[in-house]
């Protein structure tokens, strides 16, 4: 029932654009280390950047357990399901990497999510993920929803915060700058948000 694949193209790059939410999951390298599995949304914050490589906008939140683990081992699985239409499941195992504000590729990789304001919601990271692995599986167990809408809370939250609040709001959370077990999270203090055109 499962299909691999060689790249990112076709009906499947098409099922992957059209998906509202996808899921992240990472560990650090520790067995008694805590594993993270955290949803994505917010339309126009993923993209495909070519066919075995996709990055998603990282905004801000109360921890940076994607970024510290990707930091420390890069193991990244992400996965969408179908809500609507035909059942389906689609997994890209790979290795990713945070790419933060003051890395040389900043302008050209926040170029490719022309959709989102940047500077509504706290961009602190675009993760990259470089896939090793593509896979779909059935996904008959997969309930209909419906997608309304997206929320506007996040950017109604965020939008009012500059550089420097930002990063003492981060400065102030337990799980930014380290992770729940100790790894290194979020570089702080937050570099300044660059002009974003190229």
């Amino acid at each position: 029932m499962g299909k691999t694949y060689d790249r990112i193209d076709g009906r499947l790059r098409e099922f992957i654009e059209a998906q509202p939410l996808f899921f992240t999951a990472t560990a650090p390298l520790a067995d008694t280390g805590t594993i993270n599995l955290s949803p994505k949304g917010l339309t126009g914050s993923f993209a495909v950047l070519d066919e075995l490589t996709v990055g998603y906008l990282d905004f801000a939140g109360s921890n940076a357990e994607t970024i510290a683990h990707l930091r420390e081992n890069g193991r990244i699985t992400l996965m969408w399901c179908a809500f609507q239409g035909p059942p389906n499941i689609v997994r890209v195992h790979g290795r990713g990497e945070p790419v933060f504000r003051d890395d040389p590729r900043w302008g050209e990789l926040v170029s490719r999510f022309p959709d989102i304001d940047d500077s509504l919601h706290g961009l602190r990271a675009i993760i990259v993920v470089h896939a090793e692995l593509i896979r779909d599986s059935c996904g008959y167990a997969v309930p209909y929803l419906s997608y309304d809408e997206d929320r506007d809370l996040h950017a109604r939250r965020f939008a009012r915060e500059d550089d420097e609040s930002l990063s003492a709001y981060f400065e102030k959370k337990d799980h930014i700058a380290s992770s729940i077990d100790g790894l290194p999270g979020l570089p702080l203090p937050l570099p300044p948000m660059p002009n974003a055109s190229v």
